[in-house]
């Protein structure tokens, strides 16, 4: 009965676990015309160490200090951290350039004429370099290597070298040391980070999903064939910015929209159960961001209440979260309220615009899978 998909997909977890595609049993039915509506749930992504409130005020503190929603991560360093690490690179590079009688001048200026400066990168960090997601994802993502896309390998290898890389003799690969400050538990951490040159390896990261090129377009062509949950994670986090009633969106979208009408195309039984997978979460966060919103129109008059916040626990606010963390933090209470207070005030709107991307982006999508599945009499619905 479920030969159009499959019904266990890889997911990123301790232990290879399987994501499950399984439709709800008791709603499946056939209809007068012999279609078939599989039904599925909405659904969040996995996370151990966050649990959905029921009451909205919690959902309200949860937001404040930071921890409203993790996402999916394949490594431990956050991405606005590698990101640094990584312009680091790009300037060297740019500084080759600039010097008439370097010996990579000449090679340096090609490839950044190329692709451009932040076209030699892809992946996350290049996710994060154009502001393509939330600055919430920018601080709460994780990863332990930066995809370089450089077709000359010499030049790469001499920049990584003159900014602290170091190259593994048994792996071959160029490892650093990056440490950062962990704002929550005021510690110092430290992890190795790879620096990889994807354009030197025919890479096959699953269902024939190779890699072609530096831009959003090929960065999701990959995600959707591959599926994990960090990948299906990533696209959510790009579409959540992307209100497509903005002229100035529609621009580079439509192109990038086009990944999803190809890969729906190939109906292929692994990419029809990642494009299930991507509506469902759609839903399942879209409904999540909408209470966080509300929560936070509800209750963010609290911020202004000594007995709910104390002095201390409103500048620790600052401190904890991403949405509000500044390098140098005002001490002083009443400022301190008043910059929080109007942090809330834009996300409360932004939680629900958010939200309704999300949803738009869903129905769109589940529209065009179901449109080549017509022909076989088989409809696909999330529920909610």
């Amino acid at each position: 009965m479920y030969d159009f998909w499959d019904s266990k997909a890889d997911s990123v977890r301790d232990g290879d676990n399987l994501r499950n595609i399984s439709p709800i049993t008791d709603k499946i039915k056939t209809d007068e015309n012999q279609v078939t509506h599989y039904i599925f749930s909405k659904k969040m992504f996995y996370n151990p160490k966050f649990s959905i409130p029921d009451e909205d005020y919690e959902l309200f503190e949860k937001f404040l200090d930071g921890g409203s929603r993790e996402y999916p991560s394949d490594g431990n360093v956050p991405v606005d951290v590698l990101a640094f690490e990584t312009n680091k690179v790009l300037d060297k590079i740019a500084e080759f350039a600039s010097i008439t009688n370097h010996k990579y001048c000449n090679i340096a200026r090609e490839e950044l004429k190329k692709n451009g400066r932040n076209g030699l990168v892809r992946g996350t960090i290049k996710l994060y370099l154009e502001y393509y997601t939330t600055r919430d994802w920018r601080r709460k993502r994780f990863t332990d290597d930066i995809d370089f896309w450089i077709l000359n390998k010499n030049l790469l290898d001499y920049a990584l070298v003159k900014t602290g890389w170091r190259k593994n003799s048994k792996t071959k690969e160029f490892e650093k040391i990056i440490e950062w400050k962990n704002y929550s538990t005021n510690r110092v951490e430290a992890s190795l980070v790879i620096a990889s040159n994807d354009t030197n390896q025919l890479l096959d990261f699953c269902n024939g999903c190779y890699l072609e090129g530096s831009t959003i377009f090929d960065i999701f062509r990959k995600k959707i064939k591959r599926g994990h949950d960090v990948d299906l994670s990533d696209i959510i986090n790009v579409v959540i910015v992307n209100n497509r009633d903005n002229n100035k969106v529609n621009s580079y979208w439509n192109k990038i929209w086009s990944v999803f009408e190809e890969a729906a195309n190939i109906r292929s039984t692994r990419i029809t159960s990642n494009i299930i997978s991507l509506c469902r979460f759609s839903y399942g966060i879209a409904e999540y961001l909408e209470r966080i919103g509300k929560a936070i129109g509800k209750y963010n008059q609290l911020v202004f209440e000594r007995t709910k916040f104390s002095d201390n626990e409103i500048i620790n606010v600052c401190k904890n979260s991403s949405n509000y963390y500044i390098h140098t933090l005002s001490l002083e209470p009443k400022i301190t309220r008043n910059r929080i207070y109007n942090n809330l005030q834009k996300h409360k709107i932004k939680k629900q615009q958010y939200a309704k991307n999300l949803r738009n982006f869903a129905d769109k999508l589940l529209n065009i899978l179901n449109t080549k599945y017509k022909g076989v009499k088989v409809y696909f619905e999330v529920e909610g």
